[in-house]
């Protein structure tokens, strides 16, 4: 297992965590047997917004003498009163299913206290107006939440809510259709999301992956916008390149769908490059670097998407980057323009020309 770190928190986090989604539809036993199989191969992040009411005692079952090596992120708006999922803004409501969540889980704090799924201005103004915020940042004072989250798919939305500052981690629907203007939550433009994740980024806050395949709509030709399949392991691959993420969160049902997504650190890299995304490459994305590093081996040894992300952090106001930059062994300046990236890079970025930007900017 591979770890990232959550700059704001310093929680080390697997970059492949649990997704909720369905675990619900399984018996007991077979789903605390995937959760320990999980956990025995290093994921040690989950999330708990979840399809079913049964999950959480399924977690407290699998990890209540484990529950110090795991991370919960767990959704103050989620409402499980009828045993499946709602949503909700009334504080009365949160507060029971919040209670409820804890004792099924079998522990007495929560890891991320997550705002839970805020996509309009009206939702967001109805979470303040009934206290559930307040409610939310009381916890947090009093050390059952250690730290905060926000779950939306509005990008727009989401830079709304970091402005405020309490926000440590964010969780965010990111595939290639979503942002590249395609399916039900591609909200916001390809660069006003690439700018979000940026600024993550730049600011420390963490991001975990929804939705990483769209509901399964990339996996299958027939329903993805590309006209073509990619496979889970492509989309996880083009997850973890962007800036600011440090885990994706596909959903699980069993044993058998854990050891699908463990297979990822076993396959070649060849099969998780999404280099297929040239072929079909949208407007949108035409001449943006996603650090895919699809442009290597280069002759001077640049590592170019590396480059180019200390470049964009740089200009997103990450005041360490140009730092980082500068320790790098190769600089932008050490660019000879052969163009063996800008004949390889499935984005059409030219990078030979962005290569003499980029030093002019750094001066190195």
């Amino acid at each position: 297992m591979e770890y990232r770190k959550n700059k704001k928190t310093g929680d080390n986090i697997s970059i492949i965590g649990l997704g909720t989604s369905y675990i619900s539809e399984t018996s007991e036993k077979e789903a605390v047997e995937a959760l320990l199989l999980a956990y025995e191969n290093g994921i040690n992040y989950a999330d708990l917004a979840t399809a079913g009411a049964k999950t959480f005692a399924y977690y407290g079952r699998a990890f209540a003498d484990l529950r110090k090596n795991m991370l919960y992120q767990v959704h103050f708006g989620a409402n499980y009163e009828t045993g499946q999922y709602g949503w909700t803004t009334d504080l009365d409501k949160v507060k029971r299913q919040v209670d409820k969540m804890l004792c099924d889980l079998k522990t007495d704090y929560v890891d991320y206290g997550f705002i839970h799924c805020i996509d309009t201005a009206s939702d967001w103004q109805a979470y303040q107006k009934n206290g559930v915020l307040e409610y939310l940042l009381k916890m947090k004072q009093q050390g059952v939440v250690r730290h905060i989250g926000l779950s939306t798919h509005n990008p727009c939305l989401a830079n709304m809510v970091l402005d405020n500052e309490f926000v440590e981690q964010l969780m965010f629907s990111i595939n290639p259709g979503y942002d590249y203007c395609h399916g039900e939550y591609a909200n916001g433009s390809t660069d006003e999301r690439m700018k979000l994740y940026r600024r993550c980024e730049a600011e420390g806050i963490g991001i975990t992956v929804m939705k990483p395949f769209s509901g399964g709509q990339l996996l299958d030709e027939k329903t993805s916008p590309f006209g073509k399949a990619l496979t889970m392991y492509q989309c996880i691959q083009y997850a973890l390149d962007k800036a600011g993420v440090l885990t994706v969160l596909p959903g699980i049902r069993n044993a058998k769908d854990v050891r699908n997504l463990l297979r990822f650190f076993e396959i070649p890299p060849e099969e998780k490059d999404y280099e297929i995304l040239g072929s079909f490459t949208p407007k949108e994305a035409v001449g943006n670097c996603v650090y895919c590093n699809h442009c290597q081996p280069c002759t001077s040894e640049l590592n170019v998407g590396l480059i180019n992300k200390y470049y964009d952090l740089s200009m997103a106001g990450d005041t360490m980057a140009k730092d980082h930059y500068k320790k790098l062994g190769q600089h932008a300046s050490d660019c000879i323009a052969c163009g063996h990236c800008d004949n390889r890079c499935p984005f059409q970025v030219k990078q030979s020309e962005k290569m003499k930007q980029i030093a002019e900017y750094f001066g190195v």
